[in-house]
C-alpha cells in the first residue's frame, strides 16, 4: 500500500471520527440540560422536611426573606384542631355526670371527616375549666361537637348535616347525654354565606418559568431548586420550600410534571414548564411568602436561562410583581377583618 493510500486512509478516520462526535454532540445539544455531575445533597434538616404536613399539624411557620437560604427549622408542639364559632356549626351534649376521656375516646368514629367536612369534639375539662379535644386521665363534664360550615370544595350540604346529626345523636345514646342541634336551615344559610365569603377572596399565586432555549431534564430542576432551599414533596414533580416551623404548610412550591419524574429515564424527559406557586390563606405573613416567591422566581429563572410568564403565558416583570403585592396587601387586610387572618387556623381549614 502506498504512502498516499496510507494518508487517505487514516484522513478518512479522522473525518469519520470527527462527524460522530459532531453527530453526538448535536444531539446532547438538542436534548434536555441536565443536572451538573457534582451531587448536591439537601442538609439534614430539609431532609426531614420531605414529608409535607398536612392540614391537622396546625403549625404557623415562618420563612426567611431570602428564598435562596433553606430555613433553619426549629420543633414545636403540634396543636391539635378546636371548634371555632366562625367555620364550625356546634352541637351540645349535656352529660349527666363527667365523662372520661377513655370513654369518650371509645365511642367517637375513627372518621374525622363527613363528605369533605372535618368533624371536631370536644369536652369541658372538669378542673382546668377549657375545652379540648379529649385525652385519656382526663374528666369532661360537658361536650360540644362540630362540623365545618365549609371548604375549598362547596359549603355544608343537608346531607352531610344530616349525618352529623345521625352520629352525633348516636354518640349522645351512648354516653346517656342529651343533645341540641342548630337547625338546619340556619346551618345551611350560614354555610353558603361562609363559602360566597371564602370564594372571593381565595387566592394561589403562581407563575411559570418556561426555558429560553433548550428544555430541562428533571436532575435539572431539582439540582437548582435544591440551591434555593426547595426539597422533594411527597408527590412526584412537586418540590417543596418548607416553613421554619414544625408541621406548619410549606412558604412555596415548585411543580413539573408529574409523567417526566415517573419516566424511566427522568433525565432525557423534556420539560418546558415549571410552576412555582403560594397558597395565600394557608401561608402566614410573616413568612413573607410573598418576597420569598418573587426571589426564587428571579433566582431560579436566572440560573436556569427562563422567562418568568403568568398564566397566559405574558412575561411578568418587576412592575408586574410589584402591582400584585399591592392586591395581596388588600386581600390580607379583608380576610384579618373576618377574623381569617392568612396562615391562621381557622383560615388553613377553611381554605383547605
Amino acid at each position: 500500500m502506498s504512502t498516499l493510500t496510507i494518508a487517505l486512509a487514516s484522513l478518512g478516520g479522522v473525518v469519520l471520527a470527527g462527524v460522530v462526535a459532531h453527530g453526538a454532540w448535536q444531539a446532547r445539544r438538542a436534548g434536555p440540560k441536565r443536572a451538573s455531575k457534582a451531587r448536591e445533597e439537601p442538609s439534614a434538616d430539609a431532609a426531614r422536611a420531605r414529608d409535607e404536613p398536612g392540614l391537622d399539624d396546625g403549625g404557623d411557620g415562618q420563612a426567611p426573606a431570602d428564598a435562596s437560604t433553606p430555613p433553619s427549622r426549629r420543633l414545636s408542639r403540634r396543636l391539635p384542631l378546636q371548634l371555632d364559632a366562625l367555620i364550625d356549626a356546634f352541637a351540645s351534649l349535656t352529660l349527666d355526670a363527667p365523662v372520661s376521656g377513655e370513654a369518650l375516646a371509645s365511642q367517637l368514629s375513627s372518621k374525622r371527616h363527613i363528605g369533605s367536612k372535618l368533624v371536631l369534639v370536644e369536652g369541658l375539662h372538669t378542673e382546668a375549666a377549657r375545652w379540648e379535644a379529649p385525652v385519656a386521665g382526663a374528666r369532661y363534664g360537658e361536650l360540644q361537637a362540630g362540623i365545618q360550615l365549609a371548604s375549598r370544595t362547596g359549603p355544608l350540604n343537608e346531607i352531610e348535616y344530616s349525618e352529623f346529626v345521625q352520629r352525633m345523636q348516636a354518640l349522645a345514646d351512648a354516653l346517656g347525654a342529651a343533645a341540641d342541634f342548630p337547625d338546619m336551615l340556619d346551618v345551611m344559610a350560614r354555610a353558603r354565606e361562609l363559602d360566597a365569603f371564602a370564594s372571593q377572596h381565595d387566592a394561589q399565586l403562581a407563575v411559570h418559568l418556561h426555558p429560553r432555549g433548550a428544555a430541562w431534564s428533571v436532575g435539572y430542576i431539582q439540582q437548582h431548586a435544591r440551591r434555593h432551599g426547595f426539597v422533594p414533596g411527597v408527590v412526584p414533580g412537586r418540590l417543596v420550600y418548607p416553613s421554619s416551623e414544625e408541621g406548619a404548610p410549606p412558604v412555596l412550591t415548585l411543580t413539573f410534571d408529574s409523567q417526566a419524574a415517573l419516566a424511566d429515564e427522568p433525565d432525557r424527559a423534556a420539560v418546558r414548564d415549571v410552576t412555582l406557586a403560594f397558597d395565600v390563606p394557608q401561608t402566614d405573613p410573616v413568612a413573607e411568602p410573598f418576597k420569598a416567591w418573587q426571589a426564587a422566581a428571579q433566582a431560579l429563572a436566572v440560573g436556569m436561562d427562563a422567562a418568568i410568564v403568568d398564566d397566559n403565558g405574558q412575561p411578568l416583570s418587576g412592575e408586574g410583581f410589584a402591582t400584585i403585592g399591592a392586591e395581596l396587601g388588600q386581600l390580607y387586610a379583608a380576610l384579618e377583618a373576618h377574623d381569617l387572618a392568612a396562615g391562621s387556623a381557622a383560615a388553613r381549614r377553611l381554605f383547605s
